[in-house]
């Protein structure tokens, strides 16, 4: 049996060089052509289709501010034609037995594997992320797909005889029917792995819809499903913004939906898609303090709060945007801005990089104008990240690590870094 083994080491994980090489030459998810930028597929009924919307939204390389590719604004009728295309494929994909589900993901974990690399170079190039950490959201999106294997036990029911007198009772799971997931940006491979590898292997059908910022890693994920054995229509993806999204929350064929995102794109899709009868669950923003004892182990501390505050440039719902000090911040800030200041911020794809860019521009200048904020609020800057530049990469999205103090809790910047993603500052109070 051939496996792909992992190493940890002092970099972090790597795919063994025994591991398969990569399973597809050429991206069926782009258009052919000579257009440049590439434009970027629908998945529609098991084809990968050029959509026919006359308006397009770029995905930049935000380290260097070159755009890589093209997503349509899907259309109506094409958005339509994926949930017709899924709710065609329901009856057949419900009526398989669990075991060959199972093994198409045993097949698509093995790809998964077999193209880890290629994932994690697409996922540095349109979101920015160093490949350590791009290598790592292929990784977790894996560990759910190895989870989905195992839906033969997963999906069972339940019998408890005589609960009452001559009764017995049953539980019995059964799939819904076609199921939709709208994903964020900061992870391009792991949430949509949380989504619809699980949402089939129960025997539904799935409408997925990547982020407009960074699609490729979950096109590659999908011609990947393709290629591990998965049915025409069972996985389809539409790509846009808001149209789209208000779309999945109306669609009376559509009866559950997944969201990871903001606060307020969570709850209008909460509150749009339950008021349609839908089954809806959103991850949204997340506020992560931690506290700090006076007989905190030093060290361990140290090393946890860099990691957890600067980590994906600050950019997952439980990045650490505010440390409470029991005693005063000030016998810590020495050690932490020496270590802060240690970190290497550069473009994901080198070697040495600890941080890569921001996802955008607009990122970029929101999480300076919130330091500016503090510190016209009366908070202490400690580090100031804000004016870095990496050579080479003069026009990327780069953010240092910047550390306030002193900040209260009616700070703006305080208030505002509840916000999920995109705010890059440890706060200390």
């Amino acid at each position: 049996m051939l496996r792909a083994v992992l190493l940890r080491s002092a970099s972090g994980l790597r795919r063994s060089p025994m591991a398969a090489p990569l399973s597809t030459a050429a991206a069926s998810w782009l258009a052919e052509g000579a257009s440049s930028p590439p434009r970027v597929r629908l998945l529609i009924g098991g084809e990968f289709v050029e959509s026919r919307a006359n308006e397009h939204v770029d995905v930049t390389n935000p380290a260097t501010q070159e755009v890589v590719s093209r997503i349509p604004l899907t259309t109506a009728d094409e958005f339509k034609a994926a949930v017709d295309a899924a709710r065609t494929a329901f009856p057949g994909w419900r009526s398989t037995p669990v075991t060959t589900r199972q093994r198409i993901m045993f097949k698509y974990q093995e790809l998964i594997r077999a193209n880890m690399d290629k994932l994690a170079e697409n996922i540095t190039t349109e979101q920015g992320k160093t490949l350590k950490d791009a290598w790592g959201d292929v990784f977790r999106g894996l560990e759910v797909v190895e989870h989905a294997c195992g839906m033969g036990s997963l999906q069972m029911g339940e019998y408890v005889s005589n609960v009452s007198h001559g009764i017995d009772t049953f539980s019995i799971r059964e799939p819904l029917g076609v199921c939709a997931g709208i994903c964020p940006f900061n992870f391009p491979a792991m949430i949509p792995l949380w989504m619809f590898p699980i949402a089939v292997t129960c025997g539904n059908t799935f409408v997925l819809k990547p982020s407009e910022k960074d699609p490729g890693a979950a096109m590659m994920l999908a011609e990947l499903a393709m290629e591990a054995g998965l049915p025409k229509g069972v996985l389809n993806i539409v790509h846009g913004t808001h149209d789209v999204v208000n779309n999945i929350c109306d669609d009376e064929a559509i009866k559950a939906v997944s969201f990871v995102g903001s606060n307020t794109a969570g709850m209008h899709i909460y509150s749009r898609a339950s008021a349609n009868g839908k089954r809806v669950q959103c991850n949204m923003g997340a506020k992560n303090h931690a506290i700090i004892l006076p007989d905190a182990d030093r060290d361990a501390t140290l090393n946890a709060l860099i990691a957890a505050g600067f980590g994906a440039a600050g950019q997952r719902c439980m990045a650490l945007s505010t440390a409470v000090f029991v005693g005063g911040s000030e016998p810590w800030e020495d050690e932490l801005v020496k270590r802060a200041k240690s970190l290497v911020v550069n473009s994901g794809t080198a070697s040495d990089a600890d941080l890569g860019p921001v996802i955008s521009r607009q990122a970029k200048d929101r999480i300076s104008k919130l330091v500016q904020s503090g510190i016209e609020s009366g908070a202490r800057i400690v580090l100031d990240g804000r004016e870095i530049v990496v050579p080479d990469f003069e026009d990327g999205n780069f953010v240092g690590p910047t550390l306030l103090a002193d900040v209260k809790s009616d700070m703006e910047c305080y208030k505002v870094s509840v916000k999920m993603y995109s705010y890059f500052t440890l706060l200390y109070s």
